[in-house]
């Protein structure tokens, strides 16, 4: 999903990274990555949400430079990473090799895990394939890949953000307000790159418009927001290439590694409830319920819970 950044004076500054490259992960894909920070820091992967929004500059603030090494990349066909908004052999099973693939490329034996929104999906994947490279989580606005959030998104987010959603509906054909998902991938792809781009600029608005406590218009040109939209329907269209309730039926494969959970009462992108549930069968999570917050990371009081996790883990 995409972020939102509100100016905080408890985020840390911004430096320039002191690593940066692209990576051939085949497929025709090459990722861009980023390491940030100190180059012998508990090393932290950061994951992005969307699929496709990329990483930003802005997300370094959540990070003491002195304390960690910070591994960002983005994902295929985000941000800077090539081909731009790429579908093709692009997948989850493809996303966890990838990082698999970065983690060997950059000699780290395990790291940290910190994502929200797709970013916690791609998280608790990577560690149930792999929980023996993972040392903690720290995750936030749980999104578990299922048919139902999907749904909710399309359908239910109307009833808490009705005109961010009558603005989205607006573009849909009144024959086609059933099937919105395929109509907007059927948009993204044909060959007409005018409405390929009013597509992807509605797409994202909707979602960038309803992702913090309060209902703010927030549109995005069309050229920055058709990775996250042609992407994202390319995953939703898909049910995010994964089994429903995969991620509930495989918790128990790193049920005894730690988490934190930081989710926003009124993130109405991806509501609390996956949260509480997924931290009632998970041994070794706890949940921080922000009552004053929704959806985006940069909601002050989800920031500042989101730094005082990381701190836990100095």
């Amino acid at each position: 999903m995409l972020t939102i950044k509100q100016k905080s004076t408890f985020l840390f500054d911004c430096l320039p990274s002191f690593q940066e490259g692209y990576l051939d992960v085949g497929n025709g894909h090459k990722i861009y990555y980023e390491q940030y920070g100190n180059p012998n820091g508990k090393p932290v992967l950061f994951l992005h949400g969307g699929p496709g929004a990329g990483f930003s500059n802005s997300h370094k603030a959540f990070f003491d430079p002195k304390i960690f090494r910070v591994i960002f990349f983005d994902q295929r066909g985000s941000g800077k990473s090539i081909p731009y908004a790429e579908t093709k052999n692009n997948n989850t099973e493809s996303l966890i090799s990838d990082i698999e693939r970065l983690r060997v490329f950059l000699k780290i034996d395990n790291w940290y895990i910190f994502g929200g929104s797709w970013g916690s999906t791609l998280a608790l994947l990577y560690g149930i394939n792999f929980p023996q490279r993972c040392l903690g989580f720290i995750l936030r606005g749980i999104f578990l890949g299922t048919i139902d959030e999907i749904n909710w998104f399309l359908y239910d987010i109307r009833k808490f953000f009705p005109e961010a959603y009558e603005k989205f509906i607006t573009h849909v054909p009144l024959t086609h307000r059933t099937k919105i998902l395929e109509w907007f991938y059927q948009q993204l792809r044909i060959n007409n790159r005018s409405l390929n781009l009013k597509a992807a600029s509605v797409w994202a608005e909707y979602e960038n418009s309803c992702s913090s406590l309060e209902y703010v218009e927030r549109p995005v040109s069309g050229e920055n927001a058709l990775a996250i939209a042609k992407i994202e329907t390319h995953y939703f269209i898909n049910n995010c290439f994964i089994k429903n309730n995969f991620i509930i039926s495989n918790i128990h494969k790193i049920s005894k590694i730690p988490a934190v959970i930081i989710q926003g009462r009124h993130d109405v992108i991806c509501p609390p409830f996956n949260a509480l549930y997924l931290c009632k069968v998970w041994d070794m999570a706890t949940i921080e319920i922000v009552e004053d917050a929704g959806h985006s990371a940069f909601e002050v009081n989800i920031g500042r819970k989101l730094i005082n996790a990381l701190h836990m883990i100095k």
